[in-house]
């Protein structure tokens, strides 16, 4: 019970900063704006403002934001249809542009309470092969094969992208410079290249700000090629959850720390964002694509047209979902 109370905020927190992004972007331009809503499904919560209509609806997965003339034709000059392209495009955007930042707000509360990790080595694991190299607690790591090492990240990706090479690591220690070379091993657990150390944390609001945004784009670097070998037929469908896979995740960071929760939910909310950026009907990728085409011929497409070809979308995606959760039961509760 705990498990599904803890997804359910991370899912609401996920919905209200995208819907958020929406709804605020669209009262900016002056867009009217019918329903805020939180949830799929009939309503089981409403309160109505001075235009819009607030509600929680029984389905936890998703929201949406009620724009006039989103999907049909209207003639109301607070319409979505009758703003400028560059106020219809920022609408959308926003959504997802809101979930990067939840993303980082989030990375920022992480790194700033236990610190963010440094080039400098707190802890050498007995019988791996940075101890059977030489390196100590204090060193600090400043190149890789020659490449100069400015953060722990970039300690990570180049040691995981060389796993089956010697690797030249360049180090400071007690003001001397020491060179050794390390082969990494692979942890059975993870699947990772290591060689066996931890970094030392340092605590900065400035540079929290500053690694939460390092994060988020490794983060997005690695979606990012994610989606191409995906797309190219080599990715595995099997690295790919739906909201009852969440739901397991959850569960399973929940055990550990409250940290472990924040971060995959940052985590989420990224992979929300880019998700919903795919050009594919009923998605804010797929309006903003119309948009573009807009943009391009020199005149609107037909509301009517295009809010069907979303509303098959929107049908093929719930379906998309429903299979989803299928796969996840099986998976992870073998039923």
């Amino acid at each position: 019970m705990g498990t599904i109370l803890v997804a359910l905020l991370i899912f609401g927190l996920l919905v209200v900063f995208h819907e958020f992004g929406h709804f605020s972007i669209a009262k900016l331009v002056g867009i009217k704006v019918h329903e805020f809503a939180i949830g799929m499904g009939p309503r089981i919560f409403k309160v109505k403002g001075k235009e819009t209509e607030y509600s929680i609806r029984i389905f936890p997965m998703g929201g949406y934001v009620k724009m006039e003339g989103e999907d049909e034709a209207s003639e109301d000059e607070r319409s979505f249809n009758n703003k400028p392209l560059w106020a219809r495009i920022l609408v959308i955007i926003a959504g997802p542009f809101m979930n990067f930042v939840l993303a980082i707000l989030l990375f920022t509360i992480i790194f700033y309470m236990i610190g963010f990790p440094t080039t400098i080595i707190s802890e050498v694991t007995p019988n791996l092969p940075a101890q059977m190299a030489g390196i100590e607690p204090g060193d600090r790591i400043v190149a890789i094969n020659g490449e100069e090492i400015n953060s722990w990240e970039e300690i990570v990706k180049t040691i995981h992208s060389n796993k089956d090479k010697k690797l030249h690591i360049t180090l400071i220690s007690d003001e001397t410079e020491k060179n050794v070379y390390i082969k990494p091993v692979i942890k059975e657990e993870t699947k990772q290249a290591i060689i066996g150390i931890t970094p030392k944390f340092k605590k900065s609001f400035t540079k929290s700000i500053i690694t939460s945004f390092d994060r988020m784009i490794y983060v997005m670097d690695g979606m990012l090629d994610f989606f191409k070998k995906l797309f190219g037929g080599k990715a595995s469908t099997k690295d790919v959850v739906g909201p009852v896979g969440i739901i397991y995740l959850v569960g399973e960071a929940a055990k550990t720390n409250i940290y472990s929760v924040l971060s995959l939910a940052a985590l989420i909310s990224i992979n929300l964002g880019m998700v919903n950026l795919l050009p594919i009907p009923a998605l804010d990728g797929g309006r903003l694509f119309f948009l573009v085409i807009e943009g391009l011929i020199g005149k609107p497409l037909d509301p009517e047209k295009e809010g069907f070809i979303h509303l098959t979308g929107f049908i093929l995606l719930v379906g998309l979902m429903l299979f989803m959760v299928y796969k996840d039961i099986i998976r992870f509760y073998g039923f």
